[in-house]
């Protein structure tokens, strides 16, 4: 039908696809975002290992993609990282190094990556922006996985001199929603807080939050994110990458954020800050000034409304969140 209507059919391999983006996407495609030219494939690690290459390369010729969404990646939060900076190197390396070189061998029109904002020098000047990914180290808590992610980048550069390939990549700000990683020591710290409050309030417990709450984040409700990746994927032509996030001016701290899972979640004990712990990374904050040059008027689901989405998913889906 499509090709009648003069359309040439698109076939979209979403690697991850059953992760915290790759649900968000699925979600926002069959909510009315996709369109009749293109086919959606959503896989995750059951279908292929991407760590190896003989595996990625029949996943590529079994699907045949004319596009790939690059979501697929070993992750965690602060503590995780720090304890395996080695295992996020090496399972990184090997993953996108897999995907990359068999989209070029299937001749995949575009790839988009996905990268984070915990790849930037850790010494910086701030907002920071797309150009100063390799401008110094990354924070020392998670160099495997920050090295690893801006070698996309160079991966990218490097088949675009080559062979003219028009892959790119995206740099999510702190991304959450439904589908996320809620496991309270590996994940996340928007997710992790929302499980301590759920298991808190069904206990009787205070609330403690770990470090001192005063860290900033900017964080994307990971249907915004989705909504935007299909914007990159469709019109953004450039191989440099983009950053996807909200303004500087609704960045939040870790305190603001707990204060904001506290009320969407109505508990009502008491909120501990244990000191003791680790805080990462004071801040990291970007600039959106390049996404607004291309779309100034993209409209972002308010924090507070997004996290009461996000809470009230996690409640409802209690017993087979990942967690």
């Amino acid at each position: 039908m499509t090709e009648a209507a003069g359309l040439v059919p698109k076939r979209i391999l979403v690697t991850g696809g059953t992760g915290l983006v790759g649900r968000a996407i699925e979600k926002v495609v069959a909510d009315g975002e996709g369109r009749p030219d293109e086919e959606w494939i959503f896989v995750s690690s059951r279908d292929a290992d991407l760590t190896n290459a003989a595996e990625t390369k029949a996943l590529f010729e079994q699907h045949k993609p004319t596009h790939v969404i690059h979501l697929a990646a070993m992750v965690g939060g602060l503590f995780k990282n720090i304890r395996y900076n080695l295992d996020f190197w090496r399972r990184n390396i090997h993953i996108n190094d897999n995907v990359l070189h068999s989209a070029y061998e299937m001749g995949v029109q575009k790839v988009v990556s996905c990268l984070s904002t915990c790849i930037f020098p850790d010494k910086t000047t701030y907002p920071i922006d797309e150009s100063m990914i390799h401008n110094g180290p990354p924070h020392s808590s998670n160099f495997g996985y920050s090295y690893a992610k801006r070698m996309i980048d160079i991966q990218n550069r490097g088949y675009f001199e080559q062979h003219g390939c028009r892959f790119t990549a995206v740099i999510p700000t702190n991304v959450f929603g439904p589908h996320d990683n809620f496991n309270i020591e590996d994940g996340h710290v928007l997710p992790g807080l929302i499980h301590k409050v759920y298991l808190a309030k069904q206990t009787g417990s205070a609330l403690t939050v770990w470090g001192t709450g005063k860290p900033r984040r900017q964080f994307i409700y990971s249907l915004d994110l989705a909504r935007l990746f299909l914007w990159v994927l469709r019109e953004y032509d450039e191989v440099e990458p983009i950053i996807l996030s909200v303004g500087e001016e609704d960045e939040v701290s870790i305190r603001e954020a707990a204060e904001a899972i506290v009320e969407a979640m109505d508990f009502r004990g008491e909120l501990v800050f244990d000191t003791t712990k680790a805080d990462g990374q004071f801040k990291k904050t970007a600039s959106n000034a390049k996404l607004r040059h291309y779309l100034p008027g993209f409209q972002f689901t308010p924090f507070r409304q997004a996290v009461m989405e996000t809470c009230a998913w996690f409640s409802a889906n209690y017993a087979n969140a990942r967690k």
